[in-house]
């Protein structure tokens, strides 16, 4: 396969295209800046994200793009800044591969979303989170990602033979390690993260299974560890924390506030494999 991966500079992109390769996918990495280290056979292309025209000269002759560009958090960058790059950037992706004849595409969405990490006070209907979870975003960056993945529904409605995943990472790390020693402390205000991550191998794997094309339309993922990073039970943690937001299923353990089983059924991922 024939793969584009924007923002292939990146943590997360340039491990996509590590395992692209080494699985034998011919690869073009396409970022703003060069890579720290260069995969061999890759094609490494400087390209904006927001020349419409580079990126259709980038995506010819690719039969899957996995759209990882964008700016990954608030805070760094003016809220218009963050906000139309991520949108701008989405749109443009999905328009390009969809002019130059690619059907299999991935994006970069977050478990923000909802609204989650960078909110005053954040929303839960209930627990564990599912894609079925209204947003209520009320960042910019979180509001940008909400609108990339509408975006998506209204290519997939357009075009009727694409298949578009949209993957809700939560902070990617190289281990779980490091999400718990940030998020296990006992900071009311950290417990709006949910004690959630993202293990960097395992949202490279759902990039790839992600443009396999088992389905068709667009599809939203959560892709999180399926335990939290806290040793606590979660049913205590959910009680300090959101007393009033109420629990479904069985949600024992450890178990993650976020169902990634959707993942499992359409993509055959899961987080440890």
């Amino acid at each position: 396969m024939k793969i584009a991966i924007t923002g292939g500079s990146g943590t997360v992109g340039s491990a996509i295209v590590e395992r692209a390769a080494a699985r034998g996918d011919s690869v073009i990495s396409i970022d703003r800046v060069r890579p720290k280290k260069k995969v061999p056979g890759v094609r490494y292309l400087v390209k904006d994200m927001t020349n419409y025209e580079a990126l259709l000269r980038a995506f010819a002759g690719c039969d899957a793009l996995i759209h990882m560009a964008a700016i990954p958090f608030p805070f760094r960058d003016p809220d218009h800044t963050v906000h139309n790059n991520n949108v701008v950037t989405s749109y443009n992706a999905l328009r390009a591969a969809v002019a130059t004849g690619i059907t299999r595409i991935c994006q970069a969405s977050s478990v923000n979303a909802i609204g989650l990490s960078y909110s005053r006070a954040p929303r839960y209907d209930y627990f564990p989170l599912d894609e079925r979870h209204p947003t209520y975003a009320e960042d910019p960056y979180s509001l940008s990602k909400w609108i990339c993945e509408q975006q998506a529904d209204t290519f997939a409605r357009r075009y009727d033979n694409l298949s578009i995943a949209s993957l809700r990472f939560h902070w990617v790390v190289p281990d779980k390690a490091k999400a718990a020693a940030n998020f296990n402390r006992p900071l009311p205000d950290l417990a709006k993260h949910l004690w959630g991550y993202t293990g960097l191998d395992a949202a490279a794997r759902a990039a790839l299974l992600a443009v396999e094309g088992k389905f068709t339309g667009h599809e939203v993922f959560y892709i999180t560890g399926r335990d939290s990073t806290h040793d606590r039970p979660s049913r205590d943690l959910a009680a300090e924390y959101f007393p009033e937001v109420p629990v479904r299923g069985e949600f024992t353990g450890t178990a993650s506030f976020f169902d990634s089983s959707k993942a499992e059924r359409l993509l055959g991922w899961t987080h440890d494999q």
